[in-house]
């Protein structure tokens, strides 16, 4: 048996966690939910901003969070650029060429960071990571906190965003309706852009969010898209509320597997739970039945 403050700090840390991994998720439910096609690339795209992170640390000692404030907007405008005038006029309209293009895309990137970076793993020498917060008896690591504040922050954000902006409203008819959108006038492709742009950007936010805690090399974007994955299967192919609901669950998920079974086995909770969504509910928590 376990202490209950050990179990309360398994549950904590996962929910903090999971807050992050929803981020990660959000970018790649927002691209499904409007351009209605997987983007195999957004694991290559998180490794980008990663770096990005890690070069502004490295390079000009600029703090993570800081960093942030460039590093968003600098992502927000590569994935805009590269759905306008890369994935856009490569697909030819074709759904499948969409996914074969992202494919091709990620390949790009991912050996385009090996050979500027080489396989080396990297992180930042900053003393962040050891940083706690006293709670009570309770001892909880600063920039997981940080990291489930801002993640929230930006979820709220992006809600306010889609629900209370003429931008949001167009990011959501061409969601609903791509040809009645285009017939009323709103511009689809730019749409595109902007949506594909948006979940750059979370993924910029993540790895701020990151970086103070974890490493990166030029295959890490993989490992934390796997997870994403699941969210979005678990929370509903297309949800923002999905994507968060199920960051929160599978991050206690990760923690009590990391708990009960070591550190090394405890993502198999996180793939217990993806077959067994696949075989109760396949629509997920929040997504609509077929």
């Amino acid at each position: 048996m376990y202490a209950p403050q050990i179990l309360i700090e398994a549950a904590l840390n996962g929910l903090m966690t999971g807050a992050v991994y929803a981020l990660i998720a959000l970018g790649l439910t927002l691209v499904y939910g409007v351009l209605h096609i997987i983007n195999f690339a957004h694991g290559a795209l998180l490794t980008v901003a990663m770096f990005a992170v890690w070069g502004a640390f490295a390079l000009v000692h600029v703090d993570p969070y800081v960093a942030m404030i460039a590093i968003v907007p600098l992502m927000f405008g590569l994935g805009y650029g590269l759905q306008r005038f890369v994935i856009g006029p490569a697909s030819h309209g074709n759904d499948n060429n969409v996914l074969l293009v992202t494919l091709g895309l990620s390949i790009v990137l991912e050996n385009g960071l090996l050979a500027l970076f080489t396989s080396d793993t990297r992180a930042l020498d900053s003393d962040a990571a050891l940083q706690v917060i006293e709670l009570g008896p309770l001892l909880l690591s600063t920039p997981r906190v940080i990291g489930f504040v801002a993640a929230l922050a930006v979820t709220g954000l992006l809600w306010l965003l889609l629900n209370r902006t003429d931008t949001g409203r167009a990011i959501r008819a061409v969601a609903r309706e791509k040809l009645g959108a285009r017939l009323v006038g709103i511009e689809v492709d730019h749409v595109y852009a902007v949506t594909f742009g948006l979940g750059c950007a979370c993924l910029a936010v993540a790895a701020c969010l990151l970086m103070p805690t974890y490493y990166v090399n030029p295959r890490s974007g993989a490992a934390f898209v796997l997870v994403a994955f699941t969210i979005v299967v678990l929370g509903g192919m297309g949800s923002i509320a999905g994507a968060l609901v199920g960051g929160l669950i599978i991050g206690v998920v990760e923690s009590f597997s990391g708990l009960l079974l070591g550190d090394s086995l405890g993502q198999i909770g996180i793939f217990l739970i993806f077959i067994l969504v696949l075989l109760v509910r396949p629509a997920g928590l929040f997504g609509a039945r077929a």
